[in-house]
């Protein structure tokens, strides 16, 4: 436990130490958002830095690695996964930049990027020996092999989580405190699945990748706590899609390589419901040329309601604190 706490401070301090630099980079080189015109609210933050999500992408990978060889195969594909999702982000931010707008790559060209990396990332699950076919049925200890259905169905899940992160990166904050916590509770999670390896004897092999695994995700915890020293409300710098991408990214390939996936509509319900609202809004209008909700992702939508910023992202940390432990409290 002692190695995991060192990693999560030695990621924490990094990423503390090296966010003023990122953010006078990005000011210098007026690397700025640009906020769309309907979100009347946000005007204030016309301006404000943003490709934050450098900070804990470096951080995360630097530690990381410090940590273990480069022979872990999850933990370092996660970490590519991770990193590929955020050079998808950076493009489009880059784009955003460079043109003083807030459309990046065209629709097409973002979901042809996250497909491929989606394909690449489920082949390699689907032929490895420590992950497979197999997921596993949450409070019934339980794997299910679905095959060659495991393909479609993992590409689904990793352009599912991907999105529904990125759309909930609407508020200062929501998607760094939802993430954090989401983390935090797989955290708690996958040390006890590693210790019960431990107990049972599996394979050096499986429980080396699973330390390595948790290494990633104290990493990755550490990161992002001290990146919302700065990304909190009111924020001086946003993470960007490089950012909300890559942390869908980790978040996926963590749920995926853990065999835990199903877990992930439940303890990231908030990412979930994000996605739904935005869905259910555009295919109601589409339909009846009213909208269900004053505005969408949902976060939005409490925005008109005259909700507090602070308080939403307060409202979605605690709701996801509260179902990731009511899953622990169950699995544990």
């Amino acid at each position: 436990m002692q190695i995991f706490l060192l990693v999560m401070l030695i990621s924490f301090f990094l990423s503390l130490i090296i966010s003023p630099f990122v953010i006078a980079f990005m000011q210098r080189i007026k690397a700025k958002q640009t906020i769309l015109h309907y979100v009347e609210s946000h005007k204030t933050k016309d301006g404000t830095p943003t490709m934050g999500g450098i900070i804990f992408i470096v951080s995360i990978v630097v530690v990381s690695l410090l940590f273990f060889s480069k022979d872990d195969k999850l933990a370092v594909v996660t970490l590519a996964i991770m990193c590929s999702f955020g050079l998808l982000g950076f493009l489009d931010d880059f784009i955003k930049i460079k043109h003083h707008q807030n459309l990046g790559l065209r629709p097409y060209q973002k979901a042809l990027g996250q497909l491929g990396i989606s394909i690449i990332i489920t082949l390699f699950a689907y032929n490895s020996n420590l992950v497979g076919s197999q997921i596993i049925i949450p409070f019934f200890d339980y794997e299910f092999n679905l095959s060659i259905w495991y393909i479609p169905f993992t590409i689904f899940v990793l352009l599912a989580i991907t999105n529904s992160v990125n759309l909930t990166d609407g508020l200062d904050g929501l998607a760094g405190w939802t993430s954090f916590v989401y983390l935090c509770i797989f955290g708690v999670l996958m040390i006890s699945i590693y210790n019960y390896s431990n107990s049972m004897g599996e394979s050096a092999k499986l429980i080396y990748e699973q330390k390595n695994l948790i290494i990633v995700i104290f990493a990755s915890i550490g990161a992002i706590l001290a990146f919302l020293v700065f990304n909190s409300y009111p924020a001086k710098i946003f993470m960007g899609d490089v950012g909300s991408l890559a942390l869908g990214g980790l978040i996926a390939s963590i749920s995926i390589f853990s065999k835990f996936v199903l877990l992930m509509p439940i303890i990231g319900f908030v990412f979930v419901w994000s996605a739904i609202s935005v869905v259910v809004q555009v295919l109601h209008y589409k339909r009846t040329k009213k909208r269900i909700f004053l505005m969408a992702p949902y976060h939005h939508h409490l925005e008109k309601k005259g909700i507090k910023e602070s308080k939403i992202v307060a409202y979605y940390t605690i709701i996801t604190f509260i179902l990731g432990n009511i899953c622990l409290t169950f699995l544990l």
